[in-house]
């Protein structure tokens, strides 16, 4: 029978160091792809992932098969002790192969997760900017005021003014005083108190359009339709019979905006209250 040459035992706990570096490589492959998953350049997360188990598995390969010739040759010339411990080092080296095949589809995996991760946010981040950029205020010209409303208020008051426009002053009347309700800092405000006071003249309730005229005046005192204001103040207290409060409107619109086209009709109407 064969003995076994002294010195050939001792590449057994050689080859069982190199098992284990190959299994800390795996680890240190794992390590990595969790820092990397956590990287905000998702893409290229996923390349350099790839590519460093690549290269690690090609060395892992390497070594095992490194690994097996010597198992196979050692078995071949040593004696039947020796050949069992050379098969269980193999057995080892065939879990130590699934291991790496385990790992290789557990990387895999999560590299298909992380893309479509950031396919999802990416498509969030779409819907987001999408909905932020309906939501955020648009600059708007009205009766030579630029001002910014958002797209709820721009709508909410073209919507009253359909109503101007359709002579449904009473649903006019309804959506300016919603409006201003709730939207009491809106630029579009002064505006709004003017056209609820028109349509509350169309319906007849003087007094009422008379506080919306008055209200649009305090906010905008030099509004473009100043002078239409008080002209119509000065229509609603003809209308109510107090000729004496209309006369002196009517002075202090033609005094206030001599220029104006509401001064002209001003002229005419004290001339016949007089």
């Amino acid at each position: 029978m064969r003995t076994t040459p002294p010195h050939r035992p001792r590449r057994l706990p050689a080859l069982a160091a190199a098992a284990t570096l190959a299994l800390s490589a795996l680890a240190g492959a794992g390590a990595a792809h969790a820092q990397l998953f956590g990287d905000d350049e998702a893409r290229k997360a996923i390349i350099e992932l790839r590519d460093r188990f690549d290269a690690q598995r090609k060395q892992n390969d390497a070594r095992l098969d490194r690994m097996s010739q010597d198992f196979a040759r050692l078995a071949e010339e040593t004696g039947a002790p020796t050949r069992r411990a050379l098969l269980d080092m193999s057995n080892q080296l065939e879990v130590l192969r699934q291991e790496q095949a385990r790992q290789r589809g557990q990387a895999e995996q999560l590299a298909r997760d992380l893309s479509e991760l950031q396919r999802q946010q990416k498509d969030a981040l779409v819907a987001f900017d999408e909905r932020l950029r309906q939501l955020e205020p648009s600059k708007v010209t009205l009766d030579g005021q630029d001002f910014r409303v958002r797209p709820d208020e721009r709508t909410e008051f073209d919507n009253a003014m359909e109503f101007v426009r359709k002579a449904s002053f009473d649903a006019a009347a309804t959506a300016f005083t919603a409006f201003i309700k709730r939207h009491p800092q809106s630029g579009y405000l002064p505006a709004a108190h003017f056209w609820l006071g028109n349509a509350q003249y169309a319906n007849s309730a003087f007094k009422e359009a008379i506080d919306a005229y008055r209200r649009m005046l305090q906010l905008a005192p030099d509004h473009f339709r100043a002078p239409e204001a008080r002209l119509a103040i000065a229509n609603c207290q003809i209308e109510l019979k107090d000729t004496k409060s209309a006369r002196r409107t009517l002075e202090d619109l033609i005094k206030a905006f001599p220029q104006s086209e509401a001064a002209n009709t001003a002229k005419d109407r004290l001339a016949r209250l007089r």
